[in-house]
């Protein structure tokens, strides 16, 4: 495996790290101080432990690759968390807002 393949898997992992994160703010959301339970400092903590390897990440992709490969992992991630986690529905325009970004994807990655 090429250490651009692996750059890209490993911007996949740190979105779902950062799901993770999601996962215990939403529910330090949910209590009545939410800055003052341990969930918020879980999912806080989860999110900083991603800063050192986007330093390796960053070496090999170009930015804008990140950022939308980052993006749509974040988007996919969260929206199954939350239809299947939190029960959320989704309407049609936000299956269409999820397919969108897919495309974009897909497209960044064929002539990239």
């Amino acid at each position: 495996m090429g250490k651009t393949t692996f750059a890209m898997l490993l911007t996949v992992a740190f979105s779902g790290v950062g799901v993770l994160g999601d996962f215990f703010l939403k529910l330090a959301s949910g209590r009545g101080d939410p800055l003052r339970v341990g969930w918020f400092y879980l999912g806080f903590a989860l999110y900083a432990s991603t800063a050192f390897g986007w330093v390796f990440v960053m070496k090999y992709l170009k930015l804008a690759t990140i950022g939308v490969l980052y993006s749509v992992s974040m988007v996919l991630l969260l929206t199954a968390i939350g239809v299947l986690i939190f029960r959320e529905s989704l309407h049609s325009y936000e299956l269409i807002g999820i397919v969108l970004p897919v495309a974009s994807l897909v497209l960044l990655m064929r002539f990239a």
